[in-house]
């Protein structure tokens, strides 16, 4: 079966998308080889986004469309959280903002009609994971309104940039484990291990996300982790704060 280049590309991007998060993930926070398997995680999921978005497109699916640029949104806010310094916003923040506040309404709405008139739709997708993914994504437009209005730093920085990479990476994981059973031998959907796969992220988000805002560790480390990222992932010299 002869494969477009596109669609080539998309699988190829998910594949390193999902190692390159993985590996992220088991290295410590602003460590060097946490930034470079972090560079490699965002060209990848990037990738994985345009692609995704025009192969729905190509195929009228609306559903991938918006996850793809619900992914491109996620990675690229989650980047610039870790480039720039503490309290530093810009215009793309404000039209960044609209697309969450787009994506999350519409879903909502959707998900209400579709509790109230659930044979108008067709699609699969059960209404509790639009009041789930809408109200993710109006959360992280609340995230965005915040920062602009009275910035960020610190831990609040790092955990910024930490939840969304990996709801990004829930993306690539639950498209493909969860979404996609029929691609995996039968026992491992019996067993449930692909859906254990397909939800990891969010596991170890949570994990992540306790142990940066409720231990000592990185409010201690919150400084030298802005410094750090700044060397070790985007190349830049940054001054003492």
């Amino acid at each position: 079966m002869q494969v477009s280049p596109i669609l080539a590309l998309h699988i190829s991007a998910g594949t390193v998308g999902l190692l390159s998060g993985a590996v992220a993930m088991s290295f410590r926070k602003g460590s060097r080889r946490h930034g470079t398997a972090g560079k490699v995680f965002v060209i990848s999921m990037m990738s994985l986004g345009a692609s995704a978005m025009y192969l729905a497109v190509m195929k009228r699916e609306v559903g991938n469309f918006v996850g793809g640029i619900l992914t491109i949104y996620l990675v690229t806010t989650a980047w610039l959280t870790a480039r720039r310094s503490d309290g530093e916003t810009g215009l793309f923040d404000w039209a960044a903002l609209l697309i969450p506040l787009s994506v999350g309404v519409t879903t909502l709405t959707l998900g209400i009609q579709k509790l109230h008139n659930p044979a108008l739709f067709h699609d699969g997708v059960p209404v509790g994971m639009h009041f789930f993914m809408g109200t993710v994504v109006l959360l992280a437009a609340a995230g965005d309104v915040r920062m602009i209005v009275r910035g960020i730093s610190g831990t609040r920085r790092i955990a910024r940039n930490l939840w969304r990479m990996c709801f990004g990476l829930f993306f690539a994981s639950g498209s493909i484990f969860i979404a996609r059973p029929h691609l995996f031998p039968a026992w491992l959907s019996t067993t449930h291990i692909l859906l254990f796969l397909g939800v990891m992220p969010l596991l170890l988000m949570i994990f992540w996300l306790v142990r940066v805002r409720f231990t000592k560790t990185y409010k201690r480390d919150a400084s030298p982790y802005r410094a750090h990222v700044d060397r070790t992932i985007l190349g830049q010299q940054s001054s003492p704060s």
